[in-house]
């Protein structure tokens, strides 16, 4: 028994460092690939790294107050809500600093590391709209990848399903009503794998984007592929929320905080995307050398 529980801690502490190494491998992957693209078009790729330099603390800060402020359900009924998390700063197992127990929102991290990578720009007096352009086409890249990280942490997973890639969830990482062993056994029950649909829908969608930026660049205006990656996550996000499980919402209402952040992205984006079509798009030469 006592060689088992030392192997259960030690299964625990490898599982928080593969975490871990795979955002960060997300970054370095989309990061590298954005550098290559950068390369491409004449622009010194060495600021693509000072970019995310400059993106990853506000990245991480945003993605874990976001999560601080927007706390699932589940990790509401134990208690631990904004107050609790305020009180409990100290607690480096669940409380706010514990980024490495999972909890990070991709709403947060966006907005953050844009926040980060638009100060380097400014300073730097690079063309916005361009370098947002070639964040747009590789974001979707480190997100697949990192979405893996959700499964070794056995998050972001949805309803019940009897569809034979349904994933196993231990009870020690289930929410209500699927915590009852009698109803819902270990062996038996399957869930949605969200982190998978995601996963791949982002793999798509960074292959149909890098095309477009690649082929077709001509027919958009600086900025299109930002808010075109803006657009198709939101729409994804914004539907998957209708299965998933572990459902967030906005302090004193029903509202799932995710699906509202989505449509008033998705809104937002269209907005400026379609009064931006108005204007003759640039051709790629002027955006190249803009």
């Amino acid at each position: 028994m006592e060689f088992q529980a030392e192997y259960i801690e030690i299964a625990n502490r490898l599982q928080l460092r593969y975490y871990g190494i795979i955002i960060v491998a997300a970054m370095l992957v989309g990061a590298a690939v954005a550098a290559r693209l950068a390369k491409r078009d004449g622009k010194d790729p060495d600021h693509v790294w000072g970019a995310l330099t400059w993106a990853i603390i506000p990245a991480i800060v945003l993605a874990r107050l976001w999560f601080v402020i927007f706390p699932p359900a589940a990790v509401l009924a134990q208690g631990m809500d904004l107050t609790w998390f305020l009180q409990n700063i100290g607690n480096l197992e669940n409380g706010p600093l514990a980024i490495w127990s999972g909890g990070l929102s991709i709403f947060g991290a966006v907005l953050g590391g844009l926040g980060g990578a638009y100060v380097y720009l400014r300073r730097n007096h690079l063309p916005i709209g361009q370098w947002l352009d070639i964040a747009g086409v590789t974001l979707p890249l480190g997100q697949a990848i990192g979405r893996w990280a959700n499964f070794i942490n056995q998050e972001l997973y949805g309803t019940v399903t009897n569809l034979p890639w349904g994933i196993t969830i231990d009870s020690a990482h289930r929410v209500d009503p699927f915590k009852s062993l009698i109803d819902y056994p270990v062996a038996t029950t399957l869930f949605h794998p969200l982190f998978l649909y995601e996963s791949l829908w982002n793999v798509l969608a960074f292959i149909v984007l890098l095309n477009l930026f690649l082929r077709r660049r001509d027919e958009f205006r600086a900025g299109d592929f930002f808010l075109l990656y803006v657009l198709q996550y939101s729409f994804i996000r914004f539907l998957l929320e209708f299965i998933r499980v572990e459902v967030a919402y906005i302090p004193g209402t029903t509202i799932n905080s995710s699906q509202a952040m989505s449509v008033v992205a998705f809104v937002i984006a269209l907005v400026v995307f379609i009064y931006r079509r108005r204007a003759a798009p640039r051709s790629a030469e002027q955006v190249k050398t803009a």
